[in-house]
């Protein structure tokens, strides 16, 4: 057997070892290309192509939006005097997450430069900016949250002090305030909205699509540590603030009258009174007040039956005032003159009805203005009973009784007046001098506004205009009257009304200067439960200067204490009205009153 050749031996192993590390290098290769073009593809699907959306979520995640609130528009009085506006405030909010475990912070200072600070001395600025106490702002920023508030309502000035500390996390969130700068005066016609902003009454809730504007957005980006990124995109779509709404009420009359109705309610002890002022030739409401009315900024302290305005929400029998609609019927009918002769008896009955008066009195020659001087019941049905029950319910309904006034106010109460065929033995004589029908007090002050007015019924007034946030008014047009009566009937009822003053029963209505009519009314309380009554509706209705009025006020007392028949609204009337026409620079008269004889 041949030897063997070691040396061929180790050059055939070297010869198949080196092809098995260039075998393994090749391969080696080929998977570290096979990889690196996996991650190539990977890259560039992700940076390139994006399928996955990544990128997009990367940014949404940076992304925040943020609501910019429209400013509620302001509620004006005829003055422009401020009853309702919406200021500006900051919540302060911190992200708690991005404080907690960082002993220090990157900041930018008023220079714009980048510097680092503990997180000691960011919370003790904070605490000096806020007035806070330095244990509350610690244990605001402090935890694993992403949201927590470090102080609510701040001002403008105090949220731009504490975003130019430049702290990481903290961010300041646009919210509003309703504020009522008058107070309670026409509390009870403003209204006010709840600690969520939702409007609850009055004209905030009635008026509430014209105040409220559209809010507008923001949309920024900020980074991990809570700075926003300022080379990123930064789109602002900018509010549109509410309209402001004028209104005709005065609030110096309004608060004047407020204070009038509140003294005259102490002292008879009444269950509430009320007091409306009607511009006689527009149907502007000038004031509504009520003695208990509603502070708007702190709704809470009022019980919830006072804070509506009860000239709209209360209905009420008239009585006497009422005897106002049959005299002008029974003229307009061509029935009775203000001068006709009746022979009133102590007592009248008909139809199996016996009326009477609140003074005895034998037999007694009256004229009709006589029988309206003194408010007598009994001579009322004799005048009344010549119109027929038709007639009757058609003139109460074309004076505006039984319908809703369409004021905007929420729950305006339309009163009672029941269709005639649907009348009682009794009702059908009663509704002419006040009872057995109800009605609020605006209604009843629009039915003297229409004899104020040549006998042409108005719609009420209360809002005068809105105005744009740039300064745009858009006028409320008054809308067209209603012709109730002729102008000659109804001088007549004029007539009537300013003899009730000069030669009547309400002798101690006087207004230095002026020529003054109007009518007195009482009538029985229905029980809050609805059977039976209880107490009294006491008021006074008139108008000034008798010439040509101008205004029209109601003074409108419930349930007083005392002698019903000593208990008088003259003093009250007599103030508001000359506050009225003083306030107005109404001339004062320069013609004759009149006075209608009272007997035959």
């Amino acid at each position: 057997m041949a030897p063997t050749n070691s040396r061929g031996r180790n050059s055939t192993l070297r010869s198949r070892t080196a092809k098995t590390a260039t075998r393994r290098l090749r391969i080696g290769l080929g998977l570290m290309l096979a990889l690196l073009l996996i991650i190539t593809g990977k890259l560039f699907l992700v940076q390139g192509l994006d399928m996955g959306g990544m990128a997009e979520a990367a940014i949404s995640q940076r992304t925040v939006a943020q609501t910019l609130p429209a400013t509620r528009g302001e509620i004006v009085d005829a003055n422009g005097k401020v009853l309702a506006r919406s200021v500006i405030r900051y919540d302060i909010t911190v992200s708690p997450k991005n404080n907690t475990d960082a002993a220090s912070f990157n900041r930018r200072n008023a220079e714009g430069k980048v510097e680092e600070i503990s997180r000691d001395q960011g919370i003790a600025e904070l605490t000096s900016v806020l007035g806070l106490s330095e244990t509350n702002v610690r244990k605001a920023v402090t935890g694993n949250s992403n949201f927590a508030y470090v102080a609510k309502g701040v001002t403008p000035e105090l949220e731009t002090k504490v975003m130019a500390l430049g702290l990481p996390g903290i961010y300041a969130q646009p919210t509003s305030q309703r504020v009522y700068p008058q107070g309670a005066v026409a509390g009870s016609l403003v209204g006010f909205l709840g600690s969520d902003g939702t409007p609850l009454a009055g004209l905030e809730q009635t008026m509430n699509q014209k105040l409220t504007g559209t809010d507008g957005s923001r949309t920024y980006q900020r980074g991990a540590n809570g700075i926003v990124i300022p080379t990123a995109p930064d789109e602002i779509t900018p509010a549109v603030d509410g309209q402001t709404v004028k209104l005709t009420i005065n609030s110096d009359i309004q608060y004047y009258a407020q204070q009038a109705i509140n003294d005259q309610v102490k002292k008879f002890s009444a269950q509430w009174g009320n007091i409306v002022v009607v511009e006689a030739k527009t149907g502007r409401i000038v004031a509504m007040a009520d003695n208990n009315t509603v502070d708007p900024n702190d709704p809470g302290a009022t019980a919830a039956i006072d804070r509506g305005a009860r000239s709209v929400t209360a209905a009420v029998e008239p009585g006497s005032t009422e005897k106002t609609v049959t005299a002008s019927a029974a003229i307009n009918e061509g029935k009775i003159t203000p001068i006709s002769h009746v022979l009133v008896p102590p007592t009248y009955s008909t139809h199996g009805q016996t009326f009477s008066d609140a003074f005895e009195h034998g037999y007694q020659r009256r004229t009709f203005a006589g029988i309206i001087g003194d408010s007598m019941n009994t001579g009322t049905v004799m005048v009344g009973e010549q119109l027929s029950k038709q007639k009757r319910y058609d003139y109460l309904h074309n004076f505006g009784i039984g319908q809703r006034t369409g004021i905007p106010l929420p729950g305006e109460n339309k009163g009672i007046l029941a269709q005639p065929e649907q009348w009682d033995g009794r009702q059908e004589f009663t509704v002419l001098f006040g009872q057995g029908v109800s009605q609020t007090p605006l209604q009843t002050a629009m039915v003297y506004q229409t004899i104020a007015n040549n006998g042409v019924r108005l719609k009420p007034q209360l809002i005068d205009s809105y105005i744009d946030p740039d300064g745009t008014v858009h006028k409320v047009a008054q809308q067209p009257g209603t012709k109730v009566i002729s102008p000659q009937s109804d001088q007549q009822v004029k007539d009537l009304l300013e003899s009730v003053v000069t030669a009547g029963d309400a002798k101690d209505v006087k207004v230095a200067g002026y020529r003054v009519g109007g009518k007195t009314g009482t009538a029985e309380a229905p029980k809050d439960n609805g059977v039976g009554f209880e107490g009294y509706t006491a008021s006074f209705v008139g108008m000034a200067p008798m010439e040509d009025p101008q205004y029209v006020v109601l003074v409108t007392v419930q349930r007083p204490q005392g002698n019903i028949y000593g208990i008088s609204q003259a003093p009250v009337f007599n103030s508001v009205m000359g506050q009225v026409l003083h306030t107005y620079n109404v001339p004062p008269s320069t013609t004759k009153s009149v006075a209608l004889a009272q007997m035959y």
